[in-house]
């Protein structure tokens, strides 16, 4: 018996009171999990069973602006975007063309218009940034909002006479989602997006201007239109079964960025006062006063004029100590949380090789997932679907080559920590036959079509030099 109550109820009810003690030995059996207790270690823990945009449904705004907040005003936000987007796209997941026939002369034509469709600014609907730098966009977005959406606007070549193809893209923040629509017909909107029976997204609830817009004063800002999902491109990470939505990727490290950023600043205040050294005037014997520099006027190492019998005392300014030890074990903590390595937020001390290539192979691994997942299964796949439907529609009327079977994508080549050494292994790796040169190229960034192509170039061209070397040697020993 482990308490007064349980006594109680035995001595009342001895049948209830041995139904209790027996639910409580029970129960003691069954808690094998220390984390799944009770008890003074896990106060305050908060386990909800929701799904997954249920678990953010309510707050998934307030984090958004918080982080695009941090990102703005917070270095250590704004570098983790930085390494993040600039791994993950680089300088482009380019497009490569597939034909049905590996044709390379239809391959090259075809090439022709990709790059004059989605490699320039005509694939922008502001005309800005060419793919790129759309993808740049979009990864920043999620990285900041978790989600961003991507949205088709067809063109008429008429008034377009320069597209090659008759659409672009024009890409929405989240906040453009109409929430206050619950539902279409006999389909439910949840949160801007309707579904259908199936639980598939049907249709996208869009706002005509973002709802934060202070600057445009035309329009309605809270006007929203229905827009088909086939015309829409939603890019965000999905990590649990079922969702739908995502999540800023600073969540889990917002508390640790922002509370890392007060105590800097705390401590550069604390240096401001520590370099704050004077020499302060006691009174006299005789009881006179230095009538000098009021406290808050004094400089940074002032002395003061002293009167007969007046003695100075130095002020003692705080140490700083502490600080190069803390900010690194918080900084580490927030690249842990983000999948970054610690050395990418720009502290290489003590960095080796060895060191350096083990801590890369890891957020590889993440930058991998991010770039197949997000910018090509996603983006580039939903832009290459484009891409190929609206050439199937104007190929006849624009006088373009076949419709290409297909688009491939390459990421961007990733930086080599020691070329000498990492080439050496790629070559070992072709020649032992663990994996195919095109396929080593692609993981180095480099488009095997192109390289195969310029390789020939380059011996068509030493081949036409060697034979006009060999001419011309002939006309000179001839003479």
């Amino acid at each position: 018996m482990d308490n007064l109550i349980d006594r109680a109820i035995l001595a009342l009810s001895p049948e209830r009171g041995v139904r209790r003690v027996a639910a409580r030995a029970r129960a003691r059996v069954l808690m094998n999990y220390n984390a799944a207790s009770k008890g003074r270690r896990t106060h305050g823990w908060k386990a909800p069973g929701t799904n997954a945009d249920t678990a953010a449904g309510g707050s998934r705004k307030q984090l958004r602006n918080l982080s695009r907040d941090m990102i703005r005003n917070r270095s250590l936000a704004v570098r983790g975007q930085a390494v993040t987007t600039g791994n993950v796209v680089g300088t482009g997941v380019m497009p490569s063309v597939r034909t049905v026939d590996d044709d390379p002369d239809a391959a090259r034509v075809a090439m022709d218009v990709i790059r004059a469709h989605l490699l320039t600014p005509a694939i922008d609907a502001h005309g800005v940034e060419a793919l790129p730098g759309i993808q740049r966009q979009v990864m920043n977005a999620v990285f900041s909002d978790g989600e961003v959406l991507v949205r088709r606007r067809m063109r008429n070549l008429r008034f377009e006479p320069d597209l090659k193809l008759p659409f672009q893209v024009q890409l929405m923040e989240v906040d453009h989602l109409d929430e206050t629509i619950t539902s279409y017909g006999q389909n439910e909107v949840i949160e801007g997006i309707e579904y259908g029976p199936t639980g598939k997204a049907v249709a996208y609830h869009l706002y005509d201007v973002h709802p934060g817009d202070g600057l445009r004063l035309r329009g309605n800002r809270f006007t929203s239109r229905r827009v088909p999902a086939a015309q829409i491109i939603h890019v965000r990470r999905i990590d649990r079964p079922g969702q739908m939505r995502g999540v800023p990727w600073l969540a889990p490290v917002m508390m640790t960025i922002g509370e890392l950023s007060d105590y800097q600043e705390a401590q550069i205040l604390k240096q401001k006062i520590a370099s704050l050294l004077a020499f302060f005037v006691s009174a006299s014997e005789d009881g006179n006063v230095f009538n000098g520099a009021a406290m808050e006027n004094v400089a940074p190492g002032a002395i003061v004029g002293l009167g007969p019998g007046q003695t100075v005392t130095p002020s003692e300014p705080p140490k700083v100590d502490g600080y190069s030890d803390f900010m690194r074990e918080g900084v580490r903590t927030i690249a842990t949380g983000l999948g970054l390595t610690y050395e990418s937020f720009g502290d290489l001390t003590g960095v080796n090789f060895s060191s350096g290539r083990m801590g890369r192979m890891e957020m590889d691994r993440f930058i991998q997932t991010w770039q197949q997942q997000l910018i090509i299964g996603q983006l580039c796949a939903g832009i290459g679907r484009w891409t190929l439907d609206t050439w199937r529609l104007v190929r006849l009327s624009q006088a373009l080559p076949p419709v290409p079977a297909g688009l491939d994508w390459t990421p961007p080549r990733r930086p080599l920590i020691d070329p000498s050494k990492e080439i050496g292994a790629a070559v070992s790796e072709i020649e032992a036959g663990l994996t195919s040169r095109q396929r080593k190229q692609r993981e180095m960034g480099y488009d095997p079509d192109v390289i195969a192509r310029e390789r020939a170039e380059d011996a068509a061209r030493d081949s036409a030099a060697s034979g006009n070397n060999t001419e011309q040697q002939e006309n000179e020993d001839g003479r």
